[in-house]
Parts: structure tokens; sequence; C-alpha cells
């Protein structure tokens, strides 16, 4: 029998389906470079309707310990992100889960991802499947996804992880790792758009180190108290490192920016996507569609609080 969707035939009893979401930061802040090479970070991340989809399934095998397999399908024109399983960060995530809690049987973890989220473009996609990754291995080996293990492997993966781990809107410090307070996410409708091509955060980071950009105490400290995500500054010193890497993103800024129905706009994380806050749906609508008529990926979306977690069987 051929079956159209490669993904149809994985449907069945036991595996588990998750949402992982896309998120933009309303604010980020990136400070001083610390002793151990890591920056101080203060942002306050937001969900979005935007996700992926992650299909993961369990078997017993005879030998090898845990084997884990990770193929991603990519959507919506998305460009195939065709990288080995152990490459893949839900494929550390996996296994970095596995050692924290010990566990050693022979075994077999398949992770199928529908990709609706662009990769290279700061909304956190792989940060969001390895939340997902963490949350569905827990439920395939029946432990409590609130277990601290989770946390601990969530932070030690990436700053953006461990927020997938509870989504909606939250203001986090440290190296971005850091919980400080959640904040009444907004329900707003968003467009993104993205210039073909990504930024690597590394690559953003190190442009940044060499020409630093720092935002006025005044504007931290609005972020800092915000208790509603409407009430945040949008603020990003990463831009014109990102600008400096990839100079289209000032074009994208400028023409997101000026587009009649957008309230506010910024570049997301390290780029290369923008998003804007719009007054209505019929316009975020018309700006997609211009965008997309520039050569530009562009979709709406709207902002969510949700998280990386486990659809109902």
């Amino acid at each position: 029998m051929v079956v159209s969707d490669p993904l149809a035939a994985f449907e069945r009893d036991g595996m588990v389906k998750l949402v992982s979401p896309a998120k933009v930061n309303l604010y980020l802040d990136i400070g001083a470079k610390r002793s151990d090479g890591y920056h101080e970070v203060v942002t306050v991340m937001h969900s979005l309707a935007l996700h992926d989809i992650l299909h993961m399934d369990i078997e017993a095998t005879s030998e090898g310990g845990l084997q884990i397999e990770v193929l991603c399908y990519a959507r919506e024109g998305l460009e195939s992100l065709a990288i080995p399983s152990e490459e893949n960060i839900a494929y550390k995530a996996i296994s970095l889960l596995a050692q924290k809690i010990g566990r050693t049987e022979n075994e077999r973890i398949t992770v199928r991802i529908e990709k609706h989220i662009p990769h290279e473009a700061g909304l956190g996609g792989g940060s969001s499947n390895a939340a997902a990754a963490l949350v569905g291995a827990a439920a395939l080996w029946g432990i409590d996804e609130r277990a601290p293990e989770l946390l601990e492997a969530a932070g030690e993966l990436g700053a953006d992880v461990a927020f997938f781990l509870f989504g909606g809107c939250a203001c986090l410090t440290g190296t971005g790792e850091v919980f400080d307070h959640a904040l009444e996410p907004m329900k707003k409708t968003a467009v993104l758009v993205k210039p073909e091509g990504g930024v690597s955060t590394s690559a953003a980071y190190a442009a940044f180190d060499r020409s630093p950009v720092l935002i006025d105490s005044e504007t931290r400290n609005a972020a800092l108290v915000a208790k509603h995500a409407e009430e945040v500054p949008l603020a990003n010193n990463l831009v014109a490192a990102s600008k400096s890497l990839m100079p289209e993103l000032a074009d994208l800024l400028s023409w997101l920016a000026q587009q009649s129905g957008v309230e506010k706009s910024l570049m997301s994380g390290s780029g290369s996507s923008a998003f804007a806050v719009c007054a209505t749906f019929d316009d975020a609508c018309r700006i997609v569609a211009a965008a997309r008529n520039r050569g530009w990926w562009a979709r709406t979306t709207a902002f969510s609080s949700a998280r990386a977690m486990a659809l109902p069987r």
C-alpha cells in the first residue's frame, strides 16, 4: 500500500504526539561576557501558536542499550533539515535525560518531527523540539514530566529549552535560563517574516562582542517589572550584530515597521526572522501577502500560552 504522508503510518497505539511551539523575544538584553564565556542575559520570551509536532514511539530491543532515531519532515515549503540523528538536539535531550535518571534498558525511541518553524530564525524551533522530546521521553518511560531531572537537562541543553517546559510569557535572567517571573500573555495577532538564509546564534554573539550595543537601565528595569506581555518595551541589542552578518535584515525590519496595521515590531532572538504585533487579523493577512510578494517566508500566527506538551491520546 502506498502511503502519501510518511507520518500516517506512524500513528499507532502507544505513541506520544507533542506540540512544540515557537517563541519570540519581546525583550532581549545581552550584557557582559562572564568568566565562563557566557553572557549575562535579561529576556522576555513569549510563546506563539505556530508549532512543530513531534511523534515519539518506543520499542524493546534485545541489545545495544538506548537507541534513538530522529527524522525531520519539512512542511509549508520550509527547507529540509537533513542532519544525522545524533546531531539533532532532540536526540541529545533524550540521551541526556536517560543518563540523569539512570535508565539503561535495551530500547529504541523513534522521533518524527513535523517542521513548521524555520531553522536559524530566532524562533526557538530546535530548543522547543528538545523540550518536547524531554516531555515525550518522560511519558514513554512513565516518569513525571515535572521531575527535576527534566529541568536540569533542559538547563544543560541551552538557555531557551527550559522556557519551553513552562511556555506562555516569562522573564528570564542569568544566561537566559533562570526563571524570574511569569507575565500575563497577550492576546494579539502576530506576523512572522523571514528572508532567505539564517543567522547563527554563535556568530551573532561574536559580532556583538566585537561591537557591543547596550540597553539603558531604564528600559531594562521596565522589562524586569512588567507583569503583562503588553507592558514589555520591545528591545533587542543583537539587532546591529545580526544586521552586520545579514544586511538584508535592515531592509526587512524597516519595511515591516512601516506597514499599516503594525503596532510594533522587532527582530526575534539573533534573527533572521522579525515579528510584528498587528492591530487586526486582516492587517496581518495583508502584510503576509505583501511579504511573500517580496520573496520572504511569512505567516500569520498569534501570541499564545502554549508550552511543550503531549496531546491527549
